[in-house]
């Protein structure tokens, strides 16, 4: 049995916390180098004042679905496809999934950097931009935007790997990255040597270079052959694109729902308190990005090991697995909120000093740090829930948490202009939106025939 097959027994029949930590460490240490970069960029911003901080604070949730529509989403329904293939020994079938993969991908990334290039001036009006935070998030969005279908196809690539069981390849890739990422765009914000300062565009164009030289890598690695589904010329055909966006394309409401979420309350913050407020909320509000590298960490491994066991007829080894992983991200995220609750200056305190501006982030984080962990368990189960084609309660949490947190907190605003009582209602969204994806999954909604 080679290295490549050996995955895949272990996903099938080796203990479950030892072989979901073995396949998730990778996708953590990955999603934590991303997400250092996207904190490390805000420190960077910062130091061109208020006005940068708060038009990256507007491009940044966009950014951001983006990036879980192709990596969570689509790529959970890559990953799923793929593993299922396998798992039921279809190896041609997994080599059509990637060809397949690519190109689907490829097409919703063009027509995404083209539709949001497009709107961004209505867009950043209506969440509450003017002057020079506007142009600020217009320069910035201009060229970030022009990267995004390159981030699609590098995060298919990524995901059709990740199927076959394998989470060091594209972690590694996609790790090694960012961490280049780091000085390259602080040479392109503030200048080095020969190479002029940008400002805030040198941050868009260093997601360019990161997204083209990683997709490239991961495109190699597949056309190759050293990958268990490989990329081969083929005609394109319906039934392989039926099979991820049977998963992908439903699942893609969930990033949805969540980084519209981000957009709508960052909307509501600047329309009611003013651009400072705004700032801080921003700011704040990245720490919750941390939330995603937890949730993807062991999500991607259980998309994997839920599709495969499903896939081998092992649906009570599915289940087992998935509240394993569960588990494993409530306890990190949890870790996560009530350190920054605990702690909230030490955080502020990294990007300004501002006293409303930190206020307005102090206040997020200790009112809904503390309920992190919910979130984690349930944007982990989501994943869970893609590997058994079972999405229905996780995006009506989902769908139920934007509605209380937008209406209610809306509501909030309007009557009294309590930023406390509107972070409140976010942090109970927050616990409801765990608590039913755990109940849905634990009580097995997943193996109930319509």
């Amino acid at each position: 049995m080679n290295k490549r097959e050996a995955r895949l027994q272990a996903m099938l029949s080796g203990p479950i916390f030892v072989t979901l930590l073995g396949l998730a460490w990778p996708n953590l240490l990955m999603m934590l180098a991303q997400s250092s970069t996207v904190l490390l960029e805000t420190w960077f911003l910062s130091h061109l004042g208020i006005d940068a901080l708060a038009g990256a604070a507007l491009v940044l949730p966009i950014l951001m679905l983006m990036q879980s529509m192709s990596q969570g989403a689509m790529g959970g329904g890559i990953s799923a496809a793929v593993a299922r293939a396998l798992g039921a020994g279809d190896q041609a079938l997994a080599n059509r999934l990637v060809l397949h993969a690519v190109a689907l991908t490829a097409g919703l990334g063009l027509f995404c950097s083209i539709t949001l290039w497009w709107v961004r001036v209505p867009v950043f009006t209506l969440m509450g931009a003017s002057g020079p935070a506007l142009e600020a998030a217009m320069t910035y969005s201009g060229i970030a935007y022009g990267a995004l279908t390159l981030m699609w196809i590098m995060n298919a690539l990524a995901s059709a790997i990740r199927g076959t069981g394998n989470m060091l390849v594209p972690g590694a890739v996609i790790s090694g990255g960012a961490i280049v990422l780091i000085p390259v765009s602080a040479c392109l914000i503030f200048g080095w040597g020969p190479i002029p300062a940008l400002g805030i565009a040198g941050a868009g164009w260093a997601l360019v270079l990161y997204y083209g030289i990683g997709g490239a890598i991961l495109l190699w690695y597949c056309l190759s052959g050293k990958s268990l589904a490989r990329l081969e010329r083929g005609q394109l055909s319906w039934a392989p694109m039926r099979n991820i966006l049977g998963v992908g394309g439903f699942a893609m409401i969930n990033p949805l729902l969540t980084n519209g979420l981000i957009a709508s309350t960052t909307a509501l913050v600047g329309a009611y308190a003013g651009t400072i407020a705004l700032a801080g909320y921003g700011t704040a509000a990245r720490l919750e990005y941390l939330l995603f590298p937890v949730a993807f960490g062991i999500g991607a491994p259980l998309v994997a090991m839920v599709a495969s066991n499903l896939g081998a007829g092992q649906p009570e080894r599915a289940l087992r697995v998935a509240l394993t992983g569960g588990a494993m991200a409530f306890i990190v995220a949890e870790i996560i909120g009530l350190s920054a609750a605990i702690w909230p200056y030490h955080w502020m305190y990294l990007f300004g000093s501002e006293p409303d501006m930190v206020e307005t982030g102090v206040v997020y984080l200790q009112t809904v740090g503390p309920v992190f962990g919910f979130f984690g368990m349930g944007f982990t189960l989501y994943f869970a829930s893609q590997g058994a084609r079972k999405l229905v309660w996780p995006l009506g949490a989902g769908t139920l948490r934007l509605a209380l947190a937008i209406l209610g907190g809306w509501l909030v605003l309007h009557l009294g202009g309590s930023l406390f009582w509107f972070f409140v209602v976010s942090a109970i969204a927050m616990f409801l939106y765990g608590s039913i994806v755990l109940y849905a999954v634990a009580t097995g909604a997943w193996f109930k025939k319509p």
